[in-house]
């Protein structure tokens, strides 16, 4: 269900709507390229994580078959990218609030998100997993019954609708009405909207069966990216016009059930937007804590961090975690075009520096890796990770192309590289005092 809810979040029902505008019909082409990408970096996850299961995930690959230093920088931008996601999610879903409860402060209702879900990763492992069961049970079912209703309402079955056919993807400027311009701006947009799917094999670690519940989840990741991103967009594109004013007003979810004149569907997609955005702040404190937990097992960060209560939990990594979260709340406040910019800026490609990490690990594990732990194997290794590192780069490269995307990778660069000195020379440091032991202990 992690796995499950890890897909429907609130990059799909809120950020796609941008995605429409810049691209028209042919989003669906953007998203099921880059949902190719993510696909083949999940099986290259899921092939790492089912034959040595970590909570580090990535980031103890990375340091396994790289080297320290890059296990280093792939968790420690990870770490950076969830807690400013947390402060993101945790503003977006106090707006919903404040517009439900006008009287209200958005800041009093992201203290109240940040409490309870603080408390409830603090109190055991087991309360992560029971509150993501529910939000992914409530997402899966809302996107489900919008396939239905969208697939009837296509078909014309559905009471008081008209089948357009294909009137709203080849008209209103055709399926690329904005060219291949809209169609890179579109890519790129949907490339981020799939950033959160490495937490499932975070949380596999401290499941009852580890290794079979990661190659699971990575198995059905095909079926999954293709029907809830892909299929639902599909629906969108052709009972609304790209160009209709509530995709983006309203969002194009709430768009389409406002079409077809379902009662209550803005407040409905409303409680549904909410879900996905707690669902992320939960999913993004617990995977930050672990990465930063794993880190610190490793000697890769503050020992203080490392400390784990009575319940098996890493309780100041937790409160570190939601602390820097909170904090950068605080800094959208205080300086909303400013730091707070920065911060977003600096995680803006964060995602990329993580799958390449990923690539590369698996590149120079595969054969390193016994044959036998093998549950999960890369299609076609090596062709297809070498076709996913330049898909990789190819996006990396399009980024170059916009303003917006340009400022985002030059701060994610600069982020990246401080932190691979960094890991770099403490890996030399540490080296140095063991060659230093070794030498007095002969």
């Amino acid at each position: 269900m992690i796995a499950l809810g890890g897909v429907i979040g609130a990059g799909l029902f809120v950020g796609s709507g941008q995605g429409i505008v810049a691209a028209g019909p042919s989003i669906v082409l953007a998203y099921a390229a880059s949902g190719i990408l993510v696909m083949l970096v999940m099986r290259m996850l899921g092939e790492m994580s089912a034959a040595n299961p970590a909570s580090g995930s990535f980031s103890v690959h990375a340091e396994r078959m790289i080297g320290p230093w890059a296990g280093f920088t792939a968790g420690w931008v990870f770490w950076t990218l969830l807690c400013v996601a947390v402060a993101a999610e945790g503003i977006g879903a106090a707006h919903i609030m404040t517009e439900w409860f006008p009287s209200t402060d958005s800041w009093m209702w992201v203290a109240l998100f940040m409490l309870l879900f603080t408390g409830s990763n603090l109190a055991a492992v087991g309360n992560f997993g029971e509150f993501e069961f529910w939000f992914a049970t409530l997402k899966v079912a809302a996107i489900a019954a919008f396939l239905v209703l969208g697939v009837l309402a296509i078909l014309g079955v559905l009471p008081g609708t008209d089948a357009p056919g294909t009137s709203n993807l080849t008209g209103h400027g055709g399926f690329f009405p904005q060219g291949a311009e809209g169609l890179v701006t579109g890519l790129l947009a949907s490339v981020f909207a799939y950033g959160g799917l490495e937490t499932v094999t975070i949380a596999a670690a401290e499941s009852e069966h580890p290794r079979k519940g990661v190659a699971r989840a990575v198995r059905t990741a095909m079926w999954r990216i293709a029907l809830f991103y892909v299929g639902s967009l599909l629906v969108v594109v052709t009972l609304l016009p790209w160009n209709d004013k509530s995709v983006t007003d309203k969002g194009p979810y709430v768009a389409v059930l406002n079409h077809l004149d379902i009662p209550g569907a803005g407040q409905i997609m409303n409680v549904v937007v909410l879900v996905a955005l707690l669902s992320a702040m939960n999913a993004n404190i617990y995977g930050s804590s672990r990465i930063a937990y794993s880190l610190v097992a490793r000697n890769q960060g503050p020992r203080l961090l490392g400390k784990i209560s009575s319940g098996g939990v890493p309780r100041y990594a937790v409160i570190a975690s939601a602390t820097f979260g909170f904090f950068a709340v605080l800094l959208s406040y205080w300086w909303p075009t400013t730091v707070f910019k920065w911060l977003l800026n600096m995680v803006g490609a964060a995602t990329l520096v993580v799958w390449g990490f990923i690539a590369v690990s698996q590149l120079r594990g595969r054969r390193r890796t016994p044959q036998d732990q093998l549950l999960v194997r890369m299609w076609l290794f090596p062709y297809l990770t070498w076709a996913a590192l330049a898909g990789i780069v190819a996006v990396l490269a399009l980024m170059l192309r916009e303003d917006d995307t340009r400022i985002q990778l030059y701060f994610t660069g600069g982020l990246t590289i401080v932190l691979a000195v960094t890991g770099y020379l403490r890996q030399r440091m540490t080296a140095a005092r063991r060659a230093e032991a070794a030498a007095a202990a002969s």
